[in-house]
């Protein structure tokens, strides 16, 4: 037989207090992240002397892609 026990699922004032005060330390340290939170527009600094990929950016893969090739072949072709 199982034994049942009666529980009930009232707070008392001390965990009603408890969870009224972690919900505002929650709401705070949310409010601060938002803050905090930047929008990338600051830290974009090490985009300032960067270029954009040019339109020959296909012929550098295609050359990796075959010396890749190249050095699989000479691999398998010594042994």
């Amino acid at each position: 037989m199982a034994l049942f026990v009666n529980q009930q699922n009232e707070r008392s004032e001390l965990q009603k207090r408890i969870a009224a005060e972690l919900a505002e330390k929650a709401k705070k340290k949310s409010l601060e992240a938002d803050k905090e939170r930047s929008d990338g527009v600051n830290d974009s600094a090490y985009l300032e002397k960067t270029k954009t990929t040019t339109s020959l950016a296909w012929a550098w893969v295609l050359i990796v892609i075959a010396a890749v090739t190249i050095l699989i072949w000479l691999v398998a072709a010594s042994r």
